[in-house]
């Protein structure tokens, strides 16, 4: 990651009291102009910006593989979805099937390509989420992503100098 949109996340990690604050105003938000503001900011952020630049979610959470998932990508990688799991997954304290570890098992590293990228599981092709309609109801998975993904940071940084 280069050391602007380290930065971006480092401002935002900085002060959780601050971060906390900035998620109170947003709920205030109606529905629809919380929508449209992190939407536009998403555009912006990625008119600018590629994931490959910095894949700090790759290299440090985890997606959830529903069922779905795990069937698509078990067999594109020809081997059993028993294996999969066994190989790669375990269940999390929500009982939702998540990545053994950290970093991906499919990230390159040397390019932060993503080997399965074409079927990957949908909570990656979706992330970080800022471009889903009814923002309102994921404020708080997005707070979370505020200190993983530089867009989030950046669109809470622009929030906090607009207000």
């Amino acid at each position: 990651m280069d050391a602007a949109l380290r930065e971006l996340i480092d401002r935002i990690k900085g002060d959780g009291k601050r971060l906390k604050l900035v998620f109170s105003k947003l709920r205030r938000k109606r529905p629809q102009e919380l929508d449209a503001f992190f939407h536009s900011g998403h555009d912006k952020f990625f008119q600018k910006n590629s994931c490959l630049t910095c894949a700090n979610c790759c290299k440090t959470t985890s997606p959830i593989f529903r069922d779905v998932d795990i069937r698509r990508i078990s067999k594109q990688l020809k081997i059993k979805e028993s294996v999969f799991i066994d190989r790669y997954l375990k269940l999390d304290e929500d009982g939702d099937h998540v990545l053994k570890s950290s970093p991906c098992v499919f990230l390159d590293s040397t390019d932060n390509t993503c080997s399965i990228y074409e079927f990957r599981p949908l909570a990656c092709s979706e992330y970080p989420h800022t471009n889903r309609k009814n923002m309102h109801q994921i404020l708080n998975l997005t707070e979370r992503n505020a200190e993983i993904c530089p867009a989030v940071a950046s669109i809470i940084v622009n929030f906090e100098m607009r207000e």
